[in-house]
């Protein structure tokens, strides 16, 4: 073979090659891409991200005052009423929720827990009612004498304003450890005054409250100290009549 066709054989040879190598080589990857693509297409999507939890919204809210909490001074001044309202009240809500949560009771009123529940949950639920009630019935503008509907149903049930203060008094200041005193009334509309312990309620008996006072240590100690005398005494100062005479309105109508 001659050395001119010998370079000619080569270099087709070569190119041949060459085109085969890069043949391979495209094939190859085409190859490659399509499994990767299947590989891809076979992996399963990644799952969803959980929506977050809803907040947890309390069955019972303590309301807001109906007046400052230095609104009442001197009778009880802002120092008092924020321990009062803002700890020792606030504390029965919270306390409350936590035994309520994700049971019947959390779909009941205050008042039905307090006529039918037993234990914490009435302690709490009694002592969350009760003080919001309370807070009505004293107000920055009260004291005097009542007048109207409500000072005739004194003076008819207890022989005149002086001696209903007398009973309501002596109720306050002797009842034995904590408690509340209540003006309250049955269905036959007649007043009566109850000293009752602790949490309880005149609505496990069957009557309307019209007034209270709250002779637990927590609502005078700061500013009486052990004198609860004085803060009863200090109570007719600004006890509210138009929310006594506004309760005994409604028990009329019912």
């Amino acid at each position: 073979m001659q050395r001119r066709d010998f370079l000619t054989s080569s270099l087709a040879a070569g190119a041949a090659l060459a085109t085969l190598n890069l043949t391979t080589k495209a094939s190859a990857a085409a190859e490659a891409k399509a499994s990767s693509t299947k590989a891809t297409a076979a992996k399963p999507a990644a799952p969803a991200a959980e929506p977050a939890p809803a907040p947890v919204v309390d069955a019972f809210v303590q309301p807001p005052l109906p007046y400052s909490l230095a609104a009442l001074a001197p009778f009880l001044k802002e120092e008092q009423m924020s321990f009062h309202y803002s700890k020792h009240h606030a504390g029965y809500f919270k306390k409350l929720n936590g035994l309520v949560a994700g049971k019947p009771e959390a779909k009941m009123s205050l008042e039905e827990l307090i006529t039918k529940a037993q234990g914490p949950i009435f302690n709490n639920a009694a002592q969350a009612w009760n003080h919001t009630f309370f807070w009505s019935c004293i107000s920055p503008d009260g004291g005097g004498s009542p007048k109207g509907p409500i000072g005739d149903a004194i003076d008819r049930d207890f022989g005149g304003i002086d001696q209903f203060k007398k009973i309501f008094t002596e109720t306050a200041v002797t009842l034995f450890g904590s408690g509340w005193a209540w003006l309250a009334a049955g269905k036959d509309k007649k007043l009566q005054v109850l000293g009752l312990p602790n949490a309880d309620n005149p609505l496990r008996q069957g009557l309307t409250p019209i007034l209270t006072l709250d002779v637990w240590e927590h609502a005078y100690y700061i500013d009486y100290r052990n004198d609860r005398a004085k803060f009863v005494e200090e109570f007719w100062t600004k006890v509210n009549w138009e929310f006594a005479a506004h309760n005994l309105a409604t028990l009329a109508k019912a």
